[in-house]
């Protein structure tokens, strides 16, 4: 059984390379209480690619998400700035 839910969204953009890509991942129980590391990655704007791994115990799936977690960082993957609510009049 799943204690936590992990669940991250990053993007990497460079106007100078015509790059804006994200990558998502997440961990999540399955309907067998069974751990489902799910990745997503593509262009922004699209559905991407998706790819699930399934692991027995929690551990193993949270010492996957944090080293994709290390890798993309290290490749220069950021957190979504979030934009600040219009103000309205």
């Amino acid at each position: 059984m799943i204690t936590q839910r992990y669940q991250l969204y990053i993007e990497r953009t460079e106007q100078a390379k015509n790059m804006a890509r994200f990558y998502s991942v997440s961990i999540e129980p399955n309907l067998f209480g069974d751990a489902c590391l799910t990745r997503r990655w593509g262009r922004i704007g699209t559905m991407g690619q998706m790819l699930v791994h399934h692991f027995k115990r929690e551990e193993e799936a949270v010492e996957l998400f944090l080293d994709i977690v290390r890798q993309k960082r290290a490749r220069g993957y950021r957190l979504r700035p979030l934009v600040p609510p219009k103000a309205t009049s």
